[in-house]
């Protein structure tokens, strides 16, 4: 990989997992020299001994913001995947000035007032609190079983080895991270965006957003820019350098 310049990534990784899941991403944008800060959420992997209740989105943006800030981190290409759009939204929406752009993969920001459970569907939402109150003590989201027979399209693409790693290393979620809505300011940065999108195709992310859909529809507009990477939802595990690359093109190209 080649760069034309040096971008500072700060990488958030979704539910259950710390900054490890970014390894091998990391690994290509540093080796392309960029300045690269890999993230553990408050409350996930090494830093889930000292959660509670109080892990919830609120601590993951104050995380964040206190990274930015006391690094002095300017210029940032912020990157979130999957549930860390909610850390990553928020963070972005209150120093727009240190963020050149925010990437989503595989996810998108939320409209103000709705939290990630509100995403779901009532049946997906109804088994997500029950499996909290039965397996997570009424506070946490388990860590899932991770089996592609069961959701072969979320995990295609992982090997056995990703797939024992994320069972292993992967932390209850706390819940709060997926109860807890954003309250966005009105107007919102016009902060570019990129969606790189994996298991979802573009058009359908377009269709559903130009056809009002309330999240997908926060996810068109000006501002945004789009990538296709068909694989699982997990592509720093099924396909880290190409995720790589496109990082590095969106701070090189502009998106």
């Amino acid at each position: 990989m080649t760069t034309t310049g040096k971008t500072t990534f700060v990488l958030v990784p979704g539910y259950w997992l710390g900054a490890w899941a970014w390894d091998e991403v990391a690994a290509d944008l540093r080796a392309a020299g960029h300045e690269v800060r890999a993230v553990t959420p408050a409350g996930q992997a090494e830093r889930a001994s000292g959660a509670a209740p109080g892990a919830d989105v609120g601590a993951q943006v104050d995380d964040l913001l206190r990274l930015i800030e006391d690094g002095d981190l300017t210029g940032v290409v912020l990157v979130a995947h999957s549930g860390a759009n909610m850390a990553v939204t928020g963070a972005a929406d209150r120093i727009p000035e240190r963020i050149a752009r925010v990437v989503y993969v595989d996810t998108g920001p939320m409209p103000s007032g709705l939290a990630g459970i509100d995403f779901h569907d009532p049946v997906s939402r109804a088994d997500l609190e029950k499996a909290v109150a039965e397996h997570g003590d009424g506070w946490k989201i388990p860590v899932p079983a991770f089996d592609p027979q069961e959701d072969p399209v979320n995990l295609a693409g992982l090997t056995g080895e990703h797939l024992a790693a994320m069972r292993e290393r992967g932390t209850p979620q706390p819940f709060g991270t997926a109860t807890q809505a954003l309250s966005r300011p009105d107007p919102l940065p016009t902060t570019p965006r990129t969606l790189i999108a994996t298991t979802i195709p573009l058009a359908a992310v377009r269709e559903m957003g130009e056809g009002g859909h309330p999240v997908f529809s926060m996810m068109t507009g000006p501002g945004w820019t789009y990538h296709e990477l068909p694989t699982g939802h997990w592509p720093m595990f099924s396909r880290p350098r190409d995720l790589a690359a496109l990082l590095a093109g969106t701070a090189a190209a502009g998106g």
